[in-house]
């Protein structure tokens, strides 16, 4: 009977709010919390019906407000610079003190497994997936999780929760610092990210994860954006249109009969549904004072809407800047890392590949970056244990766009532009950094130079007979690409497969190259 019940709390949560005799914040403003600092923060909650709410801060700060009709009750409270700890009081017919609070940095979390493995789930190496040069990252992270205790860094985590058809208003949760009782419980991505600010910055650092593991992007989109699109509106207009219908013959009875499966997996609860992951757990956070977003997803779109993935994309990360109301803040994501078997030969198409390419076409919308990882994938696990790279390939990002440190360079080498002379393609990149190099990485440990020949690059004519080609370096942002027996190139491929092995074009800070095609435009993957 649980999906009946989930279908009555859905619509008891998506009723208006009944009047509360105390005030009550919004779940995520606990003790241990992190608030954003020197902002205006907004700080949100209900109370009944008309009744005055006062804000005082330790550090000084006051607001006021008074509870609407459905008792709802927001103040912005100017934050101080980073440090504490301090509390935050609340007052109406009842007095609330929210303790320990640290003034810092606070980044929202997001996206499917890779964003939602926890450090835990890390620590141990699989026989039949776990490669020898992973082990290193495998020891290294459960060391982490025994020993490491920093009360600056914390975690809130969003319990994950589906509203397909309504924005919800109430989570669970509490903020947790970094300790070894604790640690096993942090997103391994998140951690790392953090881990970086914390050494580079020097002051607090608050994560909220908000992730499912398997989640397509399309649950995580409002149903606003998808009105901005016909395509978007009339896939979303289907899908909810199923749903519904789903949700009209579903009989739980019937379900529990012999099929466990779709018991579990009830209609009103399926993660996949269009804006159900916004609705259930993004929207409760908003407006939440952050810094910006880091994000790691795009696995499960290999399989499903692959070739829109760059609209579907784009349309999320502007959509949740339009409903935080703070601007276009930093949205930095991972790329896709390598999986399954090396490709051994030039392909037409790949999906993998396609997703790669339309997460570096993103990069064309403001204040975004990416964290290529082509170079740290691991070909039998769609999880690799290498978050630490992951973790710090990100922050460069933050740290040179946001916090002003001097990064030599903040991503691997980007495809920027080309030139057909004389049967040759050059290809010019940005973000080279103090110039490219081919390298080697293994593992954990550091980018290599070495006097290899250049691998990963595709050439072909007019004719799409895809040949592995020739390809050097020609200046410190220039690789010319050639073959001998294709003397009209049109379009250049690198790293164009799941798994390209052991690509190696890195600017000399050991940042890899990205996948890329000097097409306009990526074609329909088959």
């Amino acid at each position: 009977m649980k999906p009946l019940f989930n279908t009555i709390m859905l619509a008891a949560v998506a009723a208006p709010l009944t009047s509360m005799a105390d005030i009550q914040p919004a779940a995520i403003f606990t003790n241990n919390m992190v608030i954003q600092r020197d902002t205006q923060a907004p700080v949100w909650g209900t109370a009944d019906a008309g009744e005055k709410v006062d804000v005082t801060a330790s550090w000084g700060a006051t607001a006021s407000a008074t509870t609407d009709s459905n008792g709802k009750w927001t103040v912005n409270l100017k934050t101080p610079a980073a440090g504490g700890p301090h509390t935050i009081t609340l007052k109406g017919n009842n007095t609330i003190e929210i303790g320990n609070v640290l003034a810092g940095e606070v980044w929202f979390c997001s996206g499917q497994s890779n964003m939602d493995f926890y450090l835990k789930q890390l620590t141990k190496s699989n026989p039949k997936r776990t490669v020898p040069e992973e082990q290193p990252a495998v020891d290294y992270i459960n060391n982490e999780v025994m020993t490491a205790a920093d009360d600056q860094l914390r975690q809130f985590e969003v319990k994950k929760s589906t509203s397909p058809f309504e924005p919800l208003e109430t989570l669970s949760g509490n903020w947790i610092p970094s300790s070894p009782k604790t640690n096993e419980n942090f997103s391994a991505t998140a951690y790392f990210f953090a881990r970086e600010l914390r050494k580079q910055l020097n002051v607090p650092v608050g994560i909220i994860k908000c992730a499912w593991g398997g989640t397509r992007v399309e649950p995580w989109i409002p149903a606003d954006a998808y009105q901005q699109d016909k395509d978007m509106a009339a896939y979303i207009e289907q899908e909810h249109s199923s749903l519904k219908k789903a949700i009209a013959a579903w009989d739980p009875n019937k379900a529990n009969k012999g099929n466990k499966r779709r018991a579990k997996q009830s209609p009103i609860t399926n993660q996949q549904a269009p804006t159900t992951l916004f609705n259930g757990m993004v929207n409760p956070v908003i407006p939440y004072a952050i810094k910006g977003t880091i994000w790691y997803q795009g696995e499960s779109n290999t399989g499903h809407n692959a070739s829109q993935y760059t609209k579907h994309f784009q349309a999320m990360i502007t959509s949740w800047r339009k409903h935080w109301a703070q601007g276009d803040f930093p949205f930095y994501f991972a790329q896709l890392a390598s999986f399954r078997p090396v490709a051994t030969e030039p392909l037409e198409h790949d999906s993998w590949a396609s997703i790669c390419d339309q997460q570096r076409r993103t990069l064309s919308l403001k204040n975004t970056g990416m964290a290529v990882l082509n170079d740290i994938g691991e070909a039998k696990d769609i999880h690799p244990h290498n978050k630490i790279d992951v973790g710090i390939r990100l922050a460069l990002w933050a740290l040179k766009n946001d916090y002003a440190k001097d990064i030599p360079a903040c991503s691997g080498p980007l495809y920027k532009s080309h030139q057909i002379k004389e049967g040759k393609v050059i290809i010019n990149f940005e973000h080279t950094g103090s110039g490219l190099m081919a390298g080697s990485k293994t593992g954990m440990q550091p980018t290599v130079a070495t006097n290899a020949p250049l691998k990963g690059f595709q050439i072909c004519g007019a004719d799409r007979k895809w040949q592995w080609a020739e390809a050097t370096i020609t200046g410190a942002n220039t690789v010319t690409v050639s073959h001998k027996d294709i003397t009209a190139p049109t379009v250049v491929r690198y790293a164009w497969a799941a798994n390209p092995g052991k690509v190696n074009l890195y600017n000399k800070q050991g940042l890899p190259t990205s996948v890329f095609t000097t097409e306009v435009e990526i074609p329909a993957t088959k």
